[in-house]
């Protein structure tokens, strides 16, 4: 079955399968969560492309989306995709696969079939021809160019290789993607048949293979390198061209000659700033005739693909990539120390709050305590209104965590908003009554339905509502306004307060987890909450603020 597989992005490794069914409808792809291909990144349009079959082909169509859709790097209306294309959507960069039958690439399973380390006595005399490293300069030679119907050599200088793979390297700080471009360089520019990249395994020291590519898709090829060969490649610091021919008799041009399915290679250290991560290795299976002068016939056929100048190009391209790996495995362990810090923080603070409500509970339970001790019914009945408002902070406090510890799809159904926003203006007004807020309310005369998880969207409202309290209690003549209002394209739901207002420099943060203007009584996870549960339904969340005079929030939700 085709597929959308994901190489870069927020949904690195994903596999989208495209019904193949003539019968089925298109496929969407969007940030809208009814899309079949549900992408929650701001760049992507609510509906942004679909991809729909097309007898026996796979057409895809940009919904005029906002930031567009490119194939292989051309902005595109429509296009008919081929397997292998490299669509963009978002910050999602995905291969189109037709089928199946091809394994990925990066595959483990399959890597560690197709590729395997033999020692020497299991290959048939392979030896080295010659050496090469960094140290050895590199003039310029003959590169094939598949493109040219007929394969002719077409000439590259050394500087038009570097400076197209210091582009390559300089794109991308996903390691897969990182050496898929640069594999496909080397298969512009060298008549190789087979490549593979193996990097040394940070725990057991081991190279192992993790990527590999054949020039024929279908190949199934088996990869069979020398230790010996890679030991020395690792210890040297030094690139390799080796064949299997005995006494690599090709050379001779006077010698009478027919070798069949003779294996040349090169392999290639990728040597950084600190060591050697890992080895680059390409070959090549050649069918050379070469035949010496006769008396009635002069005849020289002689046929080498690789030479020096290749393995010198080879050593520094892996040096080139070496330098991207370092930077890339660098940027992965600062991402992870940041998301540990990320833990510590959350920890932290939720640990403050925990500790806050806890001592909410053991004063509310004191008084209940203290209340039977004497018989007395008010501290009974006072210490269990402690203890009810304290359970819900903690029932709020985990709903909370729960909400941005996963994506959720939203469970959509039939909802009167009216109905909903009245709901939870009951459940508002204690908190207001207790701060003195009048809660103002004009609903429309008539239902107002949207197709939406009401659980979700009550808990957005509730929470920007409860802020609103929040911010106008202590004010003078503190008042929070509802105003519920629907369009061609939108339904919006604005909750306005006339409270302290938000200075301009909070603005851009106060959507952040753990960032909250009151003190130690708030969480800083309402706002982030409620606008994780309004794009999960493919809306957004707005907010205009003058200090000392108010607060807007505006909830959008897309109209059906």
């Amino acid at each position: 079955m085709p597929a959308l597989v994901v190489v870069s992005g927020p949904n690195l490794g994903a596999r989208y399968p495209i019904n193949s069914s003539t019968n089925s409808s298109a496929v969407r792809i969007g940030r809208d969560s009814r899309c079949e291909i549900h992408f929650d990144d701001t760049e992507t349009s609510r509906k942004h492309a679909e991809i729909e079959r097309v007898g026996d082909s796979y057409v895809l169509t940009d919904l005029k989306s906002s930031n567009g859709t490119t194939v292989n790097g051309q902005t595109i209306e429509t296009k008919t995709l081929l397997d292998g294309d490299r669509v963009q959507i978002g910050k999602q960069i995905l291969v189109f696969r037709l089928s199946e039958a091809v394994p990925s690439a990066t595959d483990k399973d399959y890597l560690q079939r197709s590729v395997s380390i033999v020692p020497d006595h299991d290959l048939e005399n392979s030896q080295i021809i010659s050496r090469a490293d960094l140290s050895d300069p590199v003039g310029e030679t003959e590169f094939f160019d598949p493109q040219v119907a007929n394969p002719l050599s077409v000439n590259k200088s050394l500087w038009e290789i570097m400076y197209r793979t210091s582009l390559a390297v300089s794109r991308t700080l996903d390691i897969n993607q990182l050496l898929e471009q640069i594999v496909d360089l080397i298969f512009q520019w060298v008549q190789c048949d087979h490549a593979c990249v193996m990097l040394t395994d940070a725990i057991s020291n081991e190279l192992k293979p993790v990527y590999r590519k054949n020039r024929k898709p279908q190949s199934n090829h088996q990869i069979t390198i020398s230790k010996t060969i890679l030991d020395f490649v690792l210890k040297n610091e030094e690139g390799v061209l080796t064949s299997n021919a005995k006494d690599d008799r090709r050379w001779n041009a006077s010698a009478s000659i027919e070798a069949s399915g003779v294996c040349e290679a090169i392999c290639v250290p990728m040597k950084g700033r600190y060591g050697v991560v890992g080895v680059l290795y390409i070959d090549t299976m050649v069918n050379a005739t070469v035949q010496s002068k006769t008396p009635n016939r002069s005849s020289q056929t002689q046929m080498h693909v690789f030479d020096e100048e290749h393995l010198k190009m080879m050593v520094t391209i892996g040096h080139q990539a070496a330098l991207a790996i370092e930077d890339t495995h660098f940027y992965q362990t600062t991402i992870q120390t940041e998301k540990l810090a990320a833990v510590g923080q959350t920890i932290a603070n939720l640990s403050h709050h925990v500790k806050n409500i806890l001592q909410g509970l053991k004063g509310g339970g004191y008084m209940v305590h203290e209340g039977l001790k004497r018989n007395e019914l008010e501290p009974i009945r006072a210490g269990w209104e402690i203890c009810e408002k304290t359970h819900s902070r903690i029932e709020s406090l985990v709903l909370d965590m729960l909400t941005m510890s996963k994506e959720r799809e939203p469970k959509r159904e039939s909802t009167n908003l009216v109905l909903l926003i009245q709901d939870a203006l009951s459940i508002a007004q204690a908190p207001a009554r207790d701060a003195n807020v009048q809660l103002a309310w004009n609903p429309p005369a008539d239902p107002l339905t949207a197709c939406v998880d009401p659980e979700g969207i009550h808990r957005a409202v509730l929470n920007l509502i409860l802020n609103a309290i929040d911010a106008t209690s202590g004010r003078p003549d503190p008042k929070v306004s509802i105003v519920l209002l629907c369009t061609n394209d939108s339904t919006r739901i604005e909750i306005q307060d006339n409270g302290i207002g938000i200075p301009k420099s909070q603005l851009q943060t106060i959507f952040s987890l753990f960032e909250s203007t009151k003190g130690n009584r708030g969480t800083g996870l309402g706002l982030p909450v409620s606008q994780k549960i309004i794009r999960e339904h493919g809306g957004d969340i707005s907010v205009s603020s003058v200090v000392d005079q108010g607060t807007t929030f505006t909830i959008r939700l897309p109209s059906e």
